[in-house]
């Protein structure tokens, strides 16, 4: 019988995996981590990004997900993003890790607490502290500073505050601080954490789910967009490029839900702009198929302080594998689409430099385009499987 080396704790309350969406990182991470070690993903029962939450009756319900072993916490299921009762949710979450009965439990020899809500730190730490566990808090969102420069909380806002002394807190008990942005250190370290337990390990992809399709429209030149349709992915710059080149053969085609989508509908409808298309969220493994479809893809952001510690947004590395050219709406401390040479990057919140840089792509001979989606995908192989950043978490358990 195979040994498995670590038992491994992952607390993600916005945990997703291949058969409930997004979010995935951790559902990859762990099944890379399985292969070697044997992992349970410590959830919630909804959220927002979620497409098909799990079916739950009871206050604590198990879930095997592709030999992945999960621990839905019953949460309240809420409407918005920028709610109370998101917030709520964030509350009842770490109400339900501190009553849980861990006993039966074999015990962690690792502990891994994601963002977005920094809040389960909190028993995490009195966990590894009784099960003598490493403890590994990862950054995908830094909060609070990003619901203060994107969503306008004030500094004195009580929830900023508690959340300000859990970061604090967090890099002061963890062993090592993970983030997916590469420059984030020049913020943590104001924050009491020192180089030496901070690692870099960005988003990446589980290249073998892209599945692909030949079934290309020869007649028309496709720009796509396949993710979540929320205010932090500045589609209306998009939308109204569109309109700049509505009397050009070029469509452009949106595939998500969220909370942003029937603002973008009505831009669409108000301007009367025949050349955009909106498609429902397809699962993540039917991605690939939308993206093969198209001639160029797009991911845009707004202009924002927070971004100067760097991006990675998991669309990016879908983009990247697809070995499709890149239309890059950005201002940031790194640019993927630029390192691979993948693409074009333009300002962002710009809807003439768009416009301007799929006009460039329309008008690019085939086989340059060709090469600059194979840099992306040489580029996301190399960098960006999960293969490759689950070993770079598997030294940290060491």
């Amino acid at each position: 019988m195979e040994i498995k080396n670590k038992n491994i704790w992952i607390i993600n309350q916005y945990a997703g995996s291949s058969n409930h969406g997004m979010t995935f990182r951790s559902y990859f991470l762990a099944k890379e981590f399985i292969k070697r070690h044997r992992v349970t993903i410590f959830s919630a029962s909804f959220s927002h990004v979620m497409s098909n939450p799990p079916s739950v009756s009871k206050t604590y319900t198990e879930e095997n997900i592709n030999d992945v072993e999960y621990l839905w916490l019953k949460v309240p299921v809420y409407k918005q993003s920028k709610s109370l009762s998101r917030l709520i949710s964030m509350f009842i979450f770490l109400y339900r890790l501190f009553f849980l009965n861990v006993k039966k439990r074999d015990t962690p020899d690792v502990i891994i607490v994601s963002s977005t809500s920094p809040l389960p730190i909190w028993k995490a730490y009195f966990w590894a502290k009784r099960f003598n566990a490493k403890l590994i808090f990862e950054v995908r969102d830094i909060w609070p500073l990003s619901i203060m420069e994107l969503g306008g909380f004030k500094k004195t806002n009580p929830f900023v505050v508690l959340l300000q002394i859990t970061e604090n807190f967090a890099y002061k008990v963890s062993d090592y601080v993970v983030s997916v942005l590469p420059k984030a250190f020049e913020h943590m370290k104001h924050h009491g954490l020192d180089l030496p337990r901070f690692k870099y390990i960005p988003n990446g992809i589980e290249i073998k789910t892209m599945i692909k399709t030949d079934e290309v429209n020869k007649d028309v030149f496709k720009i796509g967009y396949a993710g979540t349709l929320g205010i932090a992915n500045a589609l209306k710059y998009l939308i109204h490029a569109a309109h700049l080149i509505k009397e050009i053969n070029i469509e452009i085609h949106l595939l998500g839900n969220g909370p942003e989508k029937e603002t973008l509908m009505e831009i669409v409808k108000d301007k009367n702009i025949s050349n955009v298309y909106f498609h429902d969220a397809v699962p993540k493994n039917k991605v690939g198929i939308f993206l093969s479809k198209m001639d160029a893809l797009f991911i845009g952001w707004h202009f924002s302080k927070i971004y100067r510690f760097g991006i990675s947004a998991n669309k990016l590395f879908d983009y990247l594998a697809s070995a499709k050219p890149i239309i890059h709406s950005v201002d940031a401390g790194n640019d993927p689409v630029l390192e691979a040479k993948a693409g074009i990057s333009v300002k962002p919140e710009n809807p003439k430099e768009i416009a301007d840089a799929i006009l460039k792509l329309y008008k690019m001979p085939e086989s340059k385009r060709n090469e600059l989606g194979q840099n992306g995908r040489v580029y996301v192989e190399k960098y960006h499987s999960y293969e490759q950043l689950a070993k770079q978490y598997e030294y940290l358990f060491n």
